[in-house]
């Protein structure tokens, strides 16, 4: 496969988006994206917002404002250590994947002094190690991946909300790949920042990010004057979302589209989305394991939303990936990092159903045979069945 080849292969009958982002977009929100071009200061923009703040809130678990920006995930993960943590300020992250090291690579970057909780990939977070930290050394913040996309590990924010609610450290949770498909509450558990995106669970293009501030989040905020921020600072996008609108120019058309997708979430019921969610992450696991893949996580919680196979030592990553690509017009990922090789992932977000799962599971028992495994034909599909049927 060439550069060359991909325009005509989008264009092809039957381009499956299988990644954990972004994913693919319903017809509905297609549909609600291409709506003629509104003034972003004008009212139908600003019903837009409202509306769509007001149907993410309960996603969120949250009673707070919303902020909007025009964005990928990885701006409002910077916008949320540049509106609390200054410079030569200490905060702690916690690395248990990819994600993690990014937001590390964030905060040096920002000249900010950062102390790691390192978790090996695919074990869950070690709660009883960050809090030995945080009786060592006053932290501005607490940061973490909540759904970690790179290895299939969720963190438990009701343990790490606890830990911190009765001192001065904030909470702060990168939701970019589980808002959406994995509970959220962050009120609840005292998650002071939670940020995510619109590309994922969420249903729609990348391009749209957002953010939500506990109050005792904006009680740091709002003691710092001196704090070097513009296009991210939290403060001037809450007085613009009090109206209805964003600082600066809004992204129109994901605005609409992300309501259409609150109202498709809303409509299925957001109950009913998670446990479809977790019901078919499992589904495709036990398919896996039928074909003699491994999950790569060796212990929970699992993500409802990405599921990561280790690749059987005979084989490479990469080149399953092309090969469900070329023959199936299936694309799923990889690793870019030092699982590069030994994981392939599928997304299981957004609008997928058993149907999207068997598929999956047909189009890698081809692959795999076509490499030389010994597979049962049709124990993957079976194997997802049984465990579809157990759970109704």
């Amino acid at each position: 496969m060439t550069a060359t080849d991909i325009p005509s292969a989008i264009a092809a009958t039957g381009y499956r988006l299988r990644l954990p982002g972004p994913t693919e977009v319903p017809e509905r929100v297609r549909q609600a994206m291409a709506q003629v071009m509104v003034n972003h200061r004008g009212p139908e923009c600003r019903t837009a917002i409202g509306e769509t703040e007001e149907m993410i809130r309960p996603i969120l678990g949250t009673t707070n404002h919303i902020l909007f920006f025009a964005s990928s995930g990885t701006g409002v993960m910077e916008a949320a250590l540049v509106n609390t943590v200054g410079p030569g300020s200490r905060i702690l992250v916690i690395e248990h994947g990819q994600f993690g090291e990014r937001f590390t690579a964030i905060a040096k970057a920002m000249n900010i002094t950062v102390d790691t909780v390192a978790t090996a990939w695919g074990q869950a977070i070690d709660v009883a190690a960050v809090e030995a930290r945080l009786r060592e050394h006053s932290y501005r913040a607490v940061v973490v991946v909540h759904n970690e996309s790179s290895t299939g590990i969720v963190a438990d924010l009701a343990a790490l909300g606890a830990l911190v609610r009765d001192r001065p450290t904030l909470l702060i949770a990168d939701s970019v790949s589980g808002l959406g498909g994995i509970e959220m509450r962050q009120d609840e558990w005292g998650v002071d920042i939670v940020v995510s995106a619109s590309q994922k669970a969420l249903m729609c293009p990348p391009g749209l990010a957002l953010a939500s501030v506990s109050a005792k989040a904006w009680r740091v905020i709002e003691q710092d004057e001196g704090r070097s921020v513009f296009y991210w600072d939290f403060r001037r996008a809450l007085k613009s979302v009090e109206q209805n609108e964003t600082a600066f120019t809004a992204p129109v058309s994901l605005i609409y589209g992300l309501r259409q997708s609150l109202t498709m979430m809303h409509e299925e019921g957001f109950s009913n989305v998670l446990a479809r969610h977790k019901q078919l992450s499992g589904a495709l696991r036990a398919g896996g394991t039928a074909l003699g893949l491994a999950d790569f996580c060796n212990d929970g919680p699992r993500s409802s939303t990405v599921v990561v196979f280790k690749v059987p030592d005979v084989l490479e990553g990469g080149a399953i990936v092309r090969h469900l690509y070329q023959h199936h017009r299936t694309v799923i990922a990889g690793a870019r990092n030092r699982l590069s090789g030994r994981v392939i992932r599928f997304g299981t977000m957004g609008v997928l159903s058993a149907g999207t799962i068997l598929t999956d599971l047909l189009h890698l028992e081809d692959t795999l045979t076509n490499f030389g495994l010994p597979i049962e034909p049709g124990s993957g599909p079976k194997a997802a069945a049984e465990h579809l049927a157990a759970k109704k």
